[in-house]
């Protein structure tokens, strides 16, 4: 009896190929369309009727059963309120980091499984490999397009039933792939909104949500120069939606947010690569480890991700607490540390887990305050 694979086809052509390599291997293929996110649909306008619309084509051209499920109330309590609360604190934080854990691998796993699954599938760039050690999440072969920033969360029982059918293929394979087979979806472009929510203006998005608390837009040394909507609309090294620029007098270096200082309610902006944008160390928090465990040697040399797509960056990690803190000092000082977002470790390109930023470090002696 062949394998059953439940692939999630997002309407995207990541997994509809994912979806056909998965054929190609042997696999009893059936897909499952989520939608996660109501809130605002209406008669005349939904977010996700288009990708289902192209979910359902790619389902009939590759002749698999597509099954839409609604998922919107976990979307809501286990990945949209904590990011409201992040907002509301002033951190900026990933939803795709949560959405995978909380949604694509947990809901979805378990709808799954209960179906007689053997294995979900979806259309990341990324790798699972088998090891005596347990499973390891490795970066995949498209360097560029790799998504382990985005599935550092994950943990040993979650990978042990997931596949990655797009490991060892690049975007332009990806593409040349999709066309082969005439897929409806061949030239549609990748998605960069939120995750399950779509493309979205940020600050007009949040702003449904979250309280406007106007307040001053100052320089470094104290000058007003405008008003921002609210400090949880900004993020660290953030240029564009500042609305000030043209100022009498100003050179032409553009304007980025530098700082939040919540105790006045004040956005802090300079110009140009100012100094207070970069920082040489970090402070983290609720670390994870895929292994489900630290590893033996710590402090530990390796590399890391401050965002996706970042090149691997140079650290050495010291854990404050096995469970939930540490200590990141890095090589070269890095732009824009922003509270809220993921710090994700590797060595040898397995991704070994990572953490939450709590606050940059522009001098190491501030660890001991």
């Amino acid at each position: 009896m062949r394998q059953r694979v439940i692939i999630g086809l997002s309407g995207g052509v990541d997994s509809a190929v994912a979806a056909h390599c998965l054929l190609i291997a042997g696999y009893a293929v059936e897909a499952v369309f989520m939608k996660n996110w109501e809130e605002d649909d209406t008669p005349s306008y939904c977010a996700a009727a288009a990708d289902l619309a192209d979910a359902k084509a790619v389902a009939q051209q590759l002749n698999i059963q597509l099954h839409a499920v609604n998922f919107a109330t976990e979307y809501w309590e286990r990945v949209f309120t904590p990011v409201l609360t992040d907002y509301q604190l002033l951190r900026t934080p990933n939803p795709d980091v949560l959405c995978n854990r909380e949604i694509k691998f947990q809901v979805f796993l378990e709808y799954a499984l209960a179906r007689g699954a053997h294995w979900i599938a979806t259309g990341h760039y990324a790798r699972v490999r088998q090891t005596a050690a347990g499973c390891q999440l490795e970066l995949a072969a498209d360097l560029d397009k790799d998504q382990t920033y985005f599935l550092y969360l994950l943990n040993q029982q979650q990978l042990s039933k997931a596949l990655f059918p797009l490991a060892d293929l690049t975007k332009t394979q990806v593409r040349s792939i999709a066309h082969s087979l005439g897929l409806i979806n061949a030239n549609k472009r990748d998605s960069t909104g939120i995750c399950f929510i779509g493309e979205r203006r940020v600050r007009e998005f949040f702003a449904r949500y979250l309280p406007a608390q106007p307040g001053a837009i100052e320089t470094p040394n104290g000058q007003v120069i405008g008003q921002h909507h609210g400090l949880a609309f900004y993020t660290l090294g953030q240029r564009q939606g500042l609305g000030i620029g043209g100022i009498a007098g100003a050179n032409e270096a553009p304007w980025f947010v530098i700082a939040k200082d919540a105790e006045r309610n004040v956005l802090v902006v300079a110009q140009g690569e100012h100094p207070l944008l970069y920082a040489n160390a970090l402070r983290g928090e609720q670390l994870h480890w895929i292994a489900g465990q630290a590893p033996i040697e710590l402090p530990l040399n390796c590399q890391c991700r401050l965002r996706h797509r970042q090149s691997l960056q140079d650290c050495t990690l010291t854990v404050i607490n096995q469970d939930d803190t540490c200590h990141i000092q890095f090589a070269i000082s890095q732009r824009a540390i922003t509270p809220g977002q993921s710090v994700v470790f590797y060595q040898n390109a397995v991704c070994l887990g990572g953490c939450i930023v709590t606050e940059a470090i522009r001098d190491m002696n501030d660890f001991d305050n």
